[in-house]
């Protein structure tokens, strides 16, 4: 029958009341999850030597690092003491090396297993033509605001970027209402009534004809003539039709789209989480389209830390 004993228990009995921290050994064989704990830990000048990682230990420090200053980590331990080349030291030296390589390739995940959620947290999707925080774009956010509130010496990289089919399909449509709002919204302004943002207009269904018609009246485009040349009138799916056809969506729009969802992304962890915004930066992308991800949207903005 194998023993089992507890290190921290003067009569070397399995203690149930510290079971859970202590460091048992069963048949010479190490089960253990050490606790380390570093306060305000901070770096040195940095030495030129061939010996000396190049993983970048700073930023690693900074993702571990919380509002205090303290890294706790909890590290598992596993080696038979009749092993020659077993070592308590070595194992926390490899601990720590995963933990600088993971900072390196993949900071999200690394957050995720000290926090959780991490590594969710890095794109932030949106609605095809809006640059609007909601749903789950919002949750993520909210995250993020905890990561940065507790983590202060990290800093964010926002990058923008849009589905160039399905983003500008989006933008056409918003366009083409928007064509029919502003006839509402001049109706409105002679009549007295204040002035709002054109989005904020509504276009109820027993009004839909009647600003379509004036949109289309006001259009430049060649219209359909009778025998005696005078523009006609037609249907309202085909005045729908032409509206949305001369519609154009330039590359220009799509850039302004990528720079307001940055924007109301830094907007929001600056007010909203009270992050200080010399700590937050909007980084323009080479390309408007962003590298395909299974599963993920074009139409998103991307975070990097560092």
């Amino acid at each position: 029958m194998s023993k089992s004993f507890c290190l921290r228990c003067p009569e070397q009995k399995n203690c149930p009341r510290c079971r859970e921290r202590c460091q048992l050994i069963i048949k010479k064989k190490l089960e253990a999850q050490k606790k380390i704990f570093f306060d305000q830990l901070t770096l040195g000048e940095r030495v030129e030597s061939p010996q000396a990682t190049k993983l970048p230990v700073k930023f690693a420090i900074s993702l571990l690092k919380d509002r205090k200053g303290e890294i706790r980590l909890d590290i598992p331990m596993t080696g038979s003491l009749d092993d020659p080349k077993f070592s308590v030291f070595k194992i926390i030296l490899q601990v720590l090396g995963n933990l600088l390589a993971k900072a390196a390739t993949s900071p999200f995940a690394l957050l995720s297993a000290m926090v959780g959620g991490g590594e969710h947290l890095e794109y932030a999707e949106f609605e095809y033509g809006s640059a609007e925080v909601k749903g789950e774009t919002l949750n993520k956010l909210k995250t993020m605001v905890k990561v940065l509130q507790d983590r202060p010496e990290i800093r964010l990289d926002i990058e923008g970027h849009v589905d160039m089919e399905k983003d500008r399909e989006a933008l056409k449509t918003l366009f083409f209402q928007r064509k029919l709002k502003t006839q509402k919204l001049k109706e409105t302004a002679k009549k007295g009534q204040p002035a709002v943002p054109v989005d904020e207009i509504k276009i109820e269904t027993s009004e839909y004809a009647r600003y379509l018609k004036k949109a289309y009246k006001e259009e430049k485009f060649p219209k359909p003539k009778n025998f005696l040349g005078f523009e006609k009138d037609i249907p309202v799916p085909e005045m729908e039709k032409l509206l949305l056809t001369h519609t154009e969506v330039k590359e220009g729009d799509l850039r302004d789209l990528v720079s307001q969802r940055s924007r109301k992304v830094k907007d929001f962890l600056v007010r909203e989480g009270k992050i200080e915004p010399e700590r937050i930066f909007l980084v323009e992308a080479k390309s408007l389209a962003p590298e395909k991800k299974e599963k993920l949207k074009d139409s998103r903005v991307a975070f990097r830390m560092k």
